[in-house]
C-alpha cells in the first residue's frame, strides 16, 4: 500500500502540460496551455507552446498565474505547500 501511495504522489509532481484547444473573442482559435504544479515551469509552457504549433511560431494572447512567494513566506528558503497555477493562450503563427 505504501508503495502505491508513493507511485501516485511522484507522478502528479512529474506530470507535463497539457493543451486544448480554445477560441478567443475574435472568434480565432488558439491554445490553452496549462502548465501548473510545483514540478512545472513557465518554461514548460513556452516548449508546449513551440511544440504545438509545430516550429512555425506563436503569439502570447494572455498568461495567468499565482503570483511568487516573497522571500519571506517561505520555509527555509523553499516555497513548501502552495499549489502554483500556470496558464498561458496562444495563437500559431
Amino acid at each position: 500500500m505504501n508503495k502505491l501511495l508513493t507511485l501516485l504522489a511522484l507522478a502528479s509532481l512529474g506530470g507535463c502540460a497539457t493543451t486544448s484547444s480554445t477560441y478567443l473573442a475574435n472568434g480565432k482559435q488558439g491554445l490553452s496551455i496549462d502548465c501548473s504544479g510545483e514540478a512545472m515551469s513557465w518554461a514548460k509552457c513556452y516548449e508546449k507552446a513551440d511544440a504545438s504549433c509545430a516550429g512555425t511560431g506563436y503569439d502570447i494572447v494572455g498568461t495567468d498565474g499565482t503570483p511568487a512567494v516573497q522571500e519571506r513566506d517561505k520555509t527555509l528558503g523553499v516555497d513548501v505547500g502552495n499549489f502554483n497555477a500556470r496558464n498561458i493562450v496562444v495563437t500559431c503563427k
